[in-house]
């Protein structure tokens, strides 16, 4: 069983990296477990603990998404919790435009129902993980700090492929590794060599 999920990898622009850098500080104070610069990622599907027999299916499928996919230029922008601000669960940033990656993500489960795999229950609205809230010491503090960061933004990221991740939880975090780059349709803007 290998533990999977395909997602968009993002390289933000530093000065990204740099804001998100002061939140986390803001914030050392409390247990949340940061997702670390270089595994941040939107994620398409989880998949979880996966039969290694289904993988060769699962490429295959992926792989004819992304062939019909072509490449996807968004930003990462505005900054939201998933739970209640009694209770938040999750820090996270959008995308927009989500036109691209929300059509790529409903493909993607579509055509995997096809194959007997389930669609994820919660809504399809793609996203990026940035933290995970085990608990809150000060929830005045947090909340303001959320407020205080919510305009955060990157640059405009083309993303060109979707990949297929294994993830290994370690106790200091999770490793992830590519286990398959799926290409999008090449386009001829200039950028594309």
């Amino acid at each position: 069983m290998k533990r999977l999920f395909a997602a968009l990898k993002i390289d933000p622009d530093p000065e990204f990296t740099g804001k998100y850098g002061e939140l986390k500080r803001e914030l050392r104070h409390e247990p949340i477990k940061w997702v670390e610069d270089h595994n941040i990622h939107i994620t398409m599907k989880f998949f979880g603990e996966t039969d290694e027999r289904k993988i060769p299916e699962i490429k295959h499928m992926l792989g004819k998404c992304a062939s019909e996919t072509f490449p996807i230029e968004l930003r990462l922008s505005g900054l939201g919790i998933f739970g209640s601000s009694y209770a938040p669960r999750v820090i996270w940033v959008g995308v927009e435009p989500i036109s691209g990656p929300a059509t790529l993500m409903k493909k993607i489960h579509e055509d995997l129902k096809l194959t007997g795999v389930e669609s994820d229950r919660q809504n399809l609205v793609p996203h990026l993980t940035l933290g995970r809230i085990k608990f809150l010491k000060d929830k005045a503090i947090f909340n303001r700090t959320i407020e205080k960061f919510k305009p955060i933004a990157s640059k405009p990221v083309r993303l060109r492929e979707m990949v297929l991740f294994e993830s290994l939880l370690h106790r200091e975090g999770p490793e992830y590794i590519a286990l398959e780059k799926f290409a999008f349709i090449k386009d001829n803007s200039p950028d594309d060599h």
